[in-house]
């Protein structure tokens, strides 16, 4: 675990991230991680001195089970509320089944298990929506429908970025791995409006995160085409 800034701390689940938020009001947690592993999100909890009952609020970015896998447990254990764009709510509720046309991603759900359904409390239904003090939800689909993005008013700006990028090294980012993205063309028009928003620091689901005029990187990353 690291603290990326002020209050906000990067969490490594395996190979993904999870991000947790101090607040007034209690600790926000940004997406749950892989299934069977949430324990690990006790343990960060611990180290920051906190614990499982402060998380008030689970904002989910998408409904990948990398993403979603410890939310059924965290919500019991914490009561948290979660919140989910309408899009990929059938998906996080269990009513769907996400369905992966590359073999090689079926063969790795097949090591990575489920997520267990849950309940969804908030549901996202316009941009640029907030959903407690200080995050503004943005709408950035392609890796899945429903993606979500998230914009803390903290610190000139921190953008949670999910899967709609991925942090690359020396200050750069990348897209996520094609082959588990839904619409390619949609995703790059999600960087381009994630580019031409303000903010200093950048975190993901996957990859490193960026500090300083974050932005910078995604405005790069558009200039040089897909």
């Amino acid at each position: 675990m690291r603290e990326v800034v002020d209050g906000v701390f990067e969490v490594g689940i395996g190979y993904v991230h999870v991000h947790l938020v101090v607040t007034d009001d209690g600790v926000v947690l940004v997406d749950t991680g892989l299934p069977g592993r949430s324990a690990r999100i006790g343990r960060a909890l611990h180290d920051i001195r906190r614990k499982i009952g402060d998380v008030t609020t689970i904002l989910l970015t998408h409904h990948h089970v990398d993403h979603t896998g410890g939310l059924a447990e965290v919500r019991r254990r914490s009561g948290a509320r979660v919140v989910a764009h309408q899009d990929d709510v059938p998906y996080v509720t269990g009513e769907a089944q996400a369905y992966m046309p590359h073999p090689v991603v079926r063969l790795v759900g097949l090591f990575l298990g489920k997520a267990e359904p849950a309940p969804v409390d908030e549901i996202i239904t316009t941009d640029s929506a907030t959903p407690l003090p200080g995050f503004t939800a943005v709408h950035t689909p392609g890796h899945t429908p429903g993606h979500l993005s998230y914009l803390l008013d903290r610190d000139g700006g921190i953008l949670f970025a999910g899967d709609a990028a991925a942090g690359g090294r020396s200050g750069k980012i990348g897209s996520a791995p094609k082959m588990v993205s839904a619409d390619l063309d949609a995703q790059w028009r999600s960087v381009e409006k994630l580019a031409g928003l303000e903010f200093e620091h950048a975190v993901f689901g996957h990859g490193r995160a960026l500090n300083g005029r974050a932005v910078e990187a995604f405005r790069a990353y558009v200039a040089a085409g897909k």
